[in-house]
């Protein structure tokens, strides 16, 4: 929920799902799994085991579980890395271009 002391320009919507990232490096064609904590139009939270580095670029995708609705696939920034505890990352994406 937005608050006075929220900054942010959209809300967020608390999520919860399996998400899949391809790290966009044609060599590298590293994939990850994570968890979508909450997102908005311009971004995702994504829990996942390990740190990533910022600025890394990923290819996103993040299946629907009501068929009339497509899946959000998109390429994005980590532009946050957080530990949340010993082995787990709370990652903020940043959206630059829906697919």
């Amino acid at each position: 929920m937005l608050t006075r002391n929220d900054k942010r320009n959209y809300f967020r919507m608390m999520v919860n799902s399996d998400v899949q990232m391809i790290v966009n490096d044609p060599e590298s064609g590293r994939v990850l799994s994570g968890i979508c904590r909450d997102l908005s139009a311009t971004g995702m939270s994504v829990e996942v085991d390990e740190p990533l580095e910022m600025g890394l670029m990923l290819h996103v995708r993040l299946e629907s579980t009501n068929t009339s609705l497509v899946p959000l696939d998109a390429h994005a920034k980590v532009v946050r890395c957080g530990a949340e505890s010993e082995d787990i990352y709370l990652l903020g994406l940043l959206f630059i271009e829906m697919n």
